[in-house]
């Protein structure tokens, strides 16, 4: 019986040469981000290919703050979480002006290509950087929220699912021993995928996400009902942050108008730290490794991710064009299984 790879990788000739290259980690951090840097690094040396890593971002790159890596620079750095070349959103970058003087400085540096680990906005400016000023970019998918069009999974998600699945399993012994309903509100300000996953891992008696319209009403009946019945004295309630401030506080609220008193759990940035999972050093560490190939092969302006076990290239433009709409079937077993 054959064993297949966890991912299926493309082959790619070399067509050109590359002798520098840099690497950056932008907007919020993700576990295996560290991962990522170390197979960038690695897969590049391995090329005779040097390679300078950025601090803070496209903040960092503005400043010009970057120094050489070396094969030791990378020890022993994927088990930890965050990104050791550190990250900043940086709203300089939206001005094309600043775009052009970062590529000025990556010129003098004798910088060939620019590879971006981080989510759906740092893709953004990435994709606007090649564009305006012609230098080759590769992006990488570092996001918890997998929110990311053209991949199926992104640095990270894993880590945060399991983190917040970790809490809520120790929040429902509280629970269930008070015989109390809590709101627990994970990250996701436009993307449900993050709690729809956690809500459906955790038994979560309800799942509230922003692609979806919350009616408060139908959520307190639910709620009542399944007490009156005996069946739901207790429970968790999962909430995507959404984009509104103090969201779960107004549902809660909400809920109070109806004669439920829900304690509320924020899990907060704790779900964005920690330990990544065994799962996202390996997506990491090949996505971070075959970006040197798609540089030598001549790809720029793409994003390399996943999808039906391969690793695949998308257009960064697609990902500012589309968006990846999270599965209403998701939200429809999770409904099955806990009625």
């Amino acid at each position: 019986m054959e064993i297949k790879p966890m991912y299926t990788l493309p082959s790619l000739e070399p067509i050109c040469s590359i002798s520098t290259v840099a690497v950056l980690t932008s907007g919020g951090d993700a576990p295996g981000m560290n991962a990522a840097i170390r197979g960038v690094v690695r897969s590049a040396l391995s090329q005779n290919i040097s390679v300078f890593g950025i601090q803070r971002g496209f903040s960092g790159l503005l400043q010009d703050d970057m120094h050489l890596l070396n094969s030791s620079s990378v020890s022993n750095i994927v088990q930890r979480g965050g990104t050791f070349l550190k990250s900043a959103r940086c709203p300089e970058f939206h001005d094309s002006n600043n775009r052009h003087r970062a590529a000025k400085i990556l010129s003098q540096r004798g910088i060939e290509a620019l590879i971006v680990i981080g989510g759906d906005g740092s893709l953004t400016g990435a994709h606007l950087f090649e564009e305006e000023t012609g230098i080759p970019v590769i992006g990488l998918p570092g996001t918890i929220d997998n929110d990311i069009f053209g991949t199926e999974d992104t640095i990270g998600f894993d880590t945060a699912m399991n983190t917040a699945l970790d809490a809520i399993d120790r929040i429902r012994d509280t629970a269930d021993s008070h015989e109390r309903h809590f709101l627990v509100e994970v990250m996701g300000r436009n993307s449900g995928f993050l709690a729809t996953h956690v809500g459906i891992a955790a038994g979560a008696e309800m799942i509230l996400v922003p692609e979806y319209a919350i009616n408060i009403e139908e959520v307190a009946l639910q709620l009542a009902t399944s007490r009156r019945s005996g069946m739901g004295s207790s429970g968790i309630i999962v909430v995507a942050e959404g984009n509104k401030p103090n969201l779960t506080h107004g549902i809660a609220q909400q809920l109070e108008q109806h004669g439920l008193t829900p304690h509320i759990s924020i899990l907060g940035h704790i779900q964005r730290g920690g330990r990544p999972s065994g799962h996202d050093r390996v997506l990491a560490s090949c996505l971070g490794s075959i970006s040197i190939d798609y540089l030598l092969a001549g790809y720029s302006d793409i994003m390399v991710g996943v999808s039906d076990g391969s690793v695949v290239d998308v257009p960064l433009d697609d990902l500012i064009r589309y968006r990846k709409g999270l599965d209403p079937e998701l939200l429809k077993i999770a409904l099955q299984l806990h009625k």
